[in-house]
């Protein structure tokens, strides 16, 4: 009996395990061998129900995602025979589908090769026609395999209306006959950042939590850099897809120290650098090259060579701040927005003192998208109490504790407050 229980929990985790990696490319080809995102989402549930119940007898096969595979297509089959009018509805989009992507099947690619259909889904779940909010949930129920209760609590809203916001996409591309394919390479510049743009909004929930007890989501951090690693795989000439993925390692690589024992947030003045991921790092120092050489950076390089920078320095002091803010100058340029200005104003205070970056954050105050963005409230409490200005920097941390999503960072700012 517990040697039954254990080969069903050893079955369970190889279940568990290849879900997790192959998650998006079976649904990938799924979709596009029947046209169908519900569809496809149904029986890959059924082939991982049925690798529960014959994994433990039989053993976890050689290639335990190509057994799913088999097994979700043979279930597709049965399902379609059963209902004649579903069947006749796929054939449509079907046919939709190979007119504007007549390109070779998964199956007649050649070994080893990475097949194509996760990028088509990627583009897919991110289509203009599709709202932000949606690409993004969709993004994370399909391809980051996320259950639709975890990217409700992702986006802090009821499971409820999360899939009601996941049913609503696919109803969008079902009935806009979305094509399941990769854009042209006309098309590809005006898509691919919107596609980076969803990445980057994940990374960007798991890094610093809007709301609840901690301060990171590792959960959703690891999911956007795995995302954005099938990203750079499938897309190699892309520079974009290269800084991306460079942004995310080289800041990802401070996690544990970011925070301490309790959870509190700790800056980046006082992290452990013995803590940082050096393997990690050292991958995204040798993305940046690659996304900063053969034309105009991109805002992902420019963001990139900015951490980079960061984590190569051995301490706050020895940081190349002007670089920095040379970077942000650029960084301004391509994407011009508030909080840049408030990063690049946090950067010319490292250079040219405290006075200098208050002035700089003064000047945005008039700015709307800041009111309700705490780290703006936080840098100009910091430059306050650096300037002796204790009843301002108190006013300004009062401020920061209002708009403050998590516990951890309330609990730093009422310390800060109390000093």
């Amino acid at each position: 009996m517990a040697g039954e229980d254990a080969s069903a929990g050893e079955a369970r985790v190889a279940v568990e395990a290849v879900f997790r990696e192959e998650r998006g490319l079976l649904l990938a080809s799924l979709v596009r061998r029947f046209g169908d995102l519900d569809l496809a989402e149904e029986v890959t549930s059924e082939a991982i129900e049925a690798a529960l119940r014959h994994w433990p007898a039989e053993g976890v096969p050689a290639r335990p995602g190509a057994w799913l595979l088999t097994t979700a297509r043979r279930r597709a089959v049965d399902r379609l025979r059963r209902d004649q009018a579903y069947a006749a509805r796929l054939a449509v989009l079907s046919a939709d589908a190979e007119r504007a992507d007549p390109a070779p099947a998964a199956d007649a690619q050649g070994p080893g090769e990475l097949p194509d259909e996760r990028l088509q889904l990627f583009f897919t779940c991110t289509h203009p026609a599709l709202a932000a909010e949606d690409r993004t949930a969709l993004t994370l129920r399909c391809l980051a395999g996320l259950t639709t209760p975890e990217v409700a609590r992702a986006f802090l809203v009821p499971t409820a209306t999360m899939a009601q916001r996941i049913v609503r996409a696919k109803k969008k591309i079902r009935e806009a006959r979305i094509p399941f394919r990769v854009p042209g390479p006309d098309e590809l510049p005006q898509r691919l950042p919107g596609v980076l743009q969803v990445v980057y909004s994940v990374f960007t929930e798991g890094y610093a939590a809007s709301s609840g007890p901690r301060l990171q989501r590792l959960d959703l951090a690891e999911e956007a850099i795995r995302l954005a690693r099938i990203l750079h795989r499938l897309l190699p000439a892309e520079r974009e897809s290269a800084g991306l993925l460079a942004l995310l390692l080289l800041v990802h690589a401070r996690r544990d120290a970011r925070t301490g024992p309790e959870g509190e947030p700790v800056l980046l003045e006082d992290q452990d650098r013995g803590c940082w991921d050096r393997p990690m790092i050292e991958e995204g120092r040798a993305l940046v090259v690659r996304a900063l050489t053969g034309g105009p950076a991109g805002p992902y390089g420019v963001q990139a060579a900015i951490a980079a920078l960061h984590d190569e320095a051995a301490d706050v002091a020895a940081t190349d701040w002007p670089q920095i803010v040379a970077l942000y100058d650029v960084l301004r340029t391509l994407t011009p927005s508030p909080v840049v200005e408030v990063n690049r104003a946090v950067a010319v205070a490292m250079r040219d003192g405290p006075g200098a970056g208050l002035a700089l954050l003064d000047a945005l105050a008039g700015e709307p998208r800041l009111r309700a963005y705490p780290p703006y409230a936080v840098a100009r409490g910091d430059l306050l109490s650096r300037l002796g200005r204790d009843g301002e920097a108190a006013d300004a941390y009062r401020a920061a504790l209002e708009l403050a999503g998590t516990e951890p960072e309330r609990a730093a700012l009422r310390r800060k407050l109390g000093e």
